[in-house]
């Protein structure tokens, strides 16, 4: 059995194949049962959450990973998503792969995003906020830039400093990326809004929401974390990774749902949907979109199996 590493994963998952290997996973599809959801209590001020996300391919790959998020990590200067991935033969079961956990989950969960906004965001989207300072808001940046012509970055997190040491380190020529501390005045000059925190209440504004803005929701995978509000919801053409896990798992849709203010059939698609050309995405220019993931193991079997082909 192999071990690829954290920094092997790193290298070989580009954007650009990775998007397309989604894009193809998609379309074609695997089996994915439900997530195996477990909180786990800490002597922290917050609970844990471990997650079991098994997937596979008959005749092909088996692959399962173990992530557990602790979100007082930040405290101890540790990152608060760990996790470890194996991939397994479809015909025999044999191990043959163990694949860095984290590494893996930030390269896949940025693709997947990055893939629903070259159905949704604007083809001139040139300006991006990235909301949140975590291990994939660098990931996020840069996958956006892969399918749309990002030009201008502004980052915003509740450590300013931390925002403006990643700003530095992703500032580049064609590239210019700045901190900014003006949360409002970001979202309301931004074509794509992405955010990548663990809040628990809304951050981003529907008022604040410029037309044609594509708003892509990251951070969120419990059904009280939030990171847009209502009216952020309610203004925008929502689609999400799958049907399934983001309507029972997503605070962002599962709070407006049971307050009434949208239903189910307010969803418009999700990525099977966009990838197969079964719903349209953005259907004209000052369209709000709004994109709203919670990860799915159909995504991890696609990086992993990526991964094994190109280390």
């Amino acid at each position: 059995m192999r071990t690829i590493s954290a920094a092997e994963v790193e290298a070989a998952l580009e954007f650009a194949p990775l998007i397309e290997r989604l894009r193809k996973m998609f379309r074609s599809g695997c089996d994915v049962p439900v997530r195996h959801h477990h909180t786990i209590p800490t002597f922290d001020q917050h609970a844990a959450t471990l997650l079991v996300m098994p997937a596979w391919q008959v005749g092909r790959y088996i692959g399962i990973k173990l992530v557990t998020v602790f979100p007082d990590n930040g405290t101890r200067s540790l990152p608060s998503i760990m996790g470890a991935y194996l991939l397994l033969s479809g015909k025999t079961g044999a191990p043959l792969a163990l694949i860095d956990g984290p590494a893996l989950t930030v390269k896949r969960t940025a693709a997947a995003s990055a893939l629903a906004a070259s159905y949704l965001a604007r083809n001139d989207a040139s300006r991006l906020l990235m909301v949140g300072t975590g291990a994939l808001a660098p990931h996020l940046i840069l996958a956006h830039a892969t399918v749309r012509p990002i030009r201008e970055v502004l980052i915003w997190g509740r450590d300013a400093a931390k925002a403006d040491r990643l700003a530095r380190v992703l500032n580049r020529r064609g590239l210019k990326v700045a901190s900014t501390a003006d949360l409002e005045g970001a979202v309301r000059g931004a074509d794509i809004v992405s955010c990548a925190t663990l809040s628990r209440e809304p951050l981003i504004r529907g008022e604040w929401l410029a037309e044609g803005v594509h708003v892509d929701l990251v951070g969120g995978f419990t059904p009280e974390m939030r990171e847009a509000d209502d009216d952020a919801i309610t203004r925008a053409r929502i689609f999400v990774d799958t049907r399934d896990g983001a309507l029972s798992e997503a605070g962002d849709l599962t709070q407006p749902l049971a307050a009434g203010l949208i239903t189910a059939e307010d969803v418009a698609g999700d990525l099977f949907d966009l990838t197969r050309g079964d719903r349209a995405g953005r259907r004209f220019y000052n369209q709000i979109t709004l994109f709203k993931s919670v990860g799915t193991a159909l995504e991890d079997l696609a990086a992993a199996q990526y991964a094994v082909e190109v280390t």
